[in-house]
């Protein structure tokens, strides 16, 4: 009784050691406390980014459809997910050395000894069988270093889980701006086949003024150059069609039907307006600076496991059970056996070995700090480019708007004029070319407008849909935050 009471203090002992990791604080914010130029006139009304899921934010059912078809297909993510499952089965290795590892052991053994062998000078036949409860080699972690390498663990599979994060959002506006960019495309190949049709027309009646002796050949060949041109043109989107259709599948990670939509289609409602807020909030919405803060605080506790290694490591070996020469015996009274073998470890002389890792572990974390502000200034410049982005993109939309309408004005004077004779052809030509690519630069520019939005939503974290809470690992309570309770 007195044993089990005294392996029991030893226990509670072992369990609730002492660390030696140095405290955690959250670092300052290495960025400007709001962002440059920001008028968010959403503001009160608009719902911030972690109160809007993907399938919420993107109104177009069709893109829904391939954002869905990517979480669920999608290789990369696979990777990612297979990343996570490994370091939570990582964790849950170095997590069992904090208890005992108590196995059970039977055996059972008959043998014979020659006279010459027998201290009576008789032959000799025995037997032996035993029955017992065995602890190998348990640790007392009275410094911490155990439950400092338990935290250490448990942040590298939280910081996966959180870069798992990463790759949905990731992926998500990569889906959505492919997706874009095929509908742009889409677009720009109806106005290119609808201008090849006009240079067509214009070619023939060319020709045929040519022919007639009402032409010259000059204009003949200007229109037929025009026309070869729009050809050219033509064929260039539809290649760059193909290849952006051939990316959506690759990211999707099925074939897709070929669904020809223009941009104008999928435009109206495109996005939901998000709140701005904070650069504060990215550090509880953006994945990859929450799993550069995980990273960071392993390597802080890590520094405790190497700490620890300055002190004495007391292990406990023993084992309780029944033994006895005849198996009917074996659980028969009197035949308890038992035996208890602590060994102390104190380091005497290691040859640098504790101060070199110690060193390599404040080295990294001081890598993991740096990779951690330099995350969040990351962040902060991915959603002041998006803001900067919409902003100026709307007043550039506006004037090219103005632009196409001053473009085809100016081909219809060019046209009044060539037929009155006020102007060569070549004036007309020049006036269609222009115009074809300010019809061109404005659907590129309306396009660029809305993947700014996509930008935006993925900046500041991507929402709900992808900041679901990971389950718990080992179906057991994940421990508390030990480095930051202290």
């Amino acid at each position: 009784m007195n044993l089990r009471k005294a392996l029991l203090g030893i226990l509670v002992l072992g369990l609730a050691g002492c660390s030696l990791a140095p405290f955690y604080q959250r670092p300052a914010l290495p960025t400007a406390a709001s962002y440059p130029g920001l008028e968010d006139a959403a503001g009160a009304t608009a719902p911030s980014v972690d109160q809007v899921g993907w399938r919420d934010f993107f109104a177009d059912l069709r893109l829904q459809e391939l954002i869905a078809q990517a979480l669920a297909n999608n290789r990369d993510l696979r990777l990612a997910m297979a990343r996570v499952e490994e370091a939570r089965g990582l964790y849950g290795v170095q997590r069992a050395d904090q208890f005992p590892n108590i196995s059970g052991v039977a055996t059972g053994e008959k043998y014979r000894l020659p006279a010459d062998l027998s201290p009576t000078g008789n032959s000799l036949t025995a037997e032996q069988y035993s029955a017992t409860l065995s602890l190998s080699a348990w640790e007392l972690d009275f410094w911490g270093r155990v439950r400092n390498l338990t935290a250490a663990a448990l942040e590298s599979y939280l910081a996966t889980d959180a870069a798992r994060r990463a790759v949905v959002v990731s992926l998500v506006a990569e889906v959505a701006n492919t997706y874009l960019l095929e509908r742009e495309l889409d677009e720009l190949v109806t106005i290119a086949e609808s201008t090849l049709a006009s240079r067509k027309e214009s070619h023939r009646i060319m020709r045929l003024r040519y022919e007639v002796g009402a032409g010259s050949k000059m204009d003949a060949v200007q229109a037929e150059t025009l026309l070869n041109s729009a050809r050219t043109d033509l064929a260039a989107l539809q290649r760059r069609r193909d290849t952006t259709r051939n990316a959506l599948t690759l990211l999707v990670g099925a074939p897709q039907g070929v669904e020809p939509q223009p941009l104008s289609q999928v435009e109206p409602g495109f996005a939901q307006e998000l709140a701005v807020g904070l650069p504060s909030d990215l550090l509880l919405n953006r994945p990859d600076v929450i799993a550069a803060e995980h990273r960071l605080m392993g390597a802080n506790a890590n520094i405790g496991a190497a700490r620890a290694a300055f002190f004495p490591r007391i292990v406990l070996i023993g084992g309780t059970g029944t033994a006895s020469a005849e198996l009917e015996d074996l659980f028969g009274a009197g035949s308890g056996v038992w035996s208890f073998s602590p060994s102390v470890t104190l380091p005497i002389f290691e040859g640098g070995r504790n101060v070199a890792n110690l060193n390599v572990a404040e080295a990294r974390r001081e890598l993991a700090l740096a990779e951690y502000e330099r995350t969040i200034q990351g962040a902060f410049r991915d959603v002041a480019d998006a803001l900067a982005a919409r902003r100026w993109l709307a007043t550039q939309l506006t004037a090219q708007q103005a632009a196409l309408i001053a473009q085809t004005e100016r081909k219809r004077l060019a046209g009044l004029r060539y037929q009155s004779g006020a102007a060569p052809y070549f004036e007309l030509l020049d006036a269609e070319r222009d115009r074809f690519i300010a019809e061109q630069a404005l659907v590129q520019t309306r396009r660029a407008l809305l993947s700014s939005s996509v930008s935006l939503y993925a900046a500041l974290g991507g929402g709900t849909a992808a900041r679901a809470p990971a389950a718990e690992p080992l179906n057991a309570p994940v421990p508390p935050r030990e480095l930051e309770q202290k």
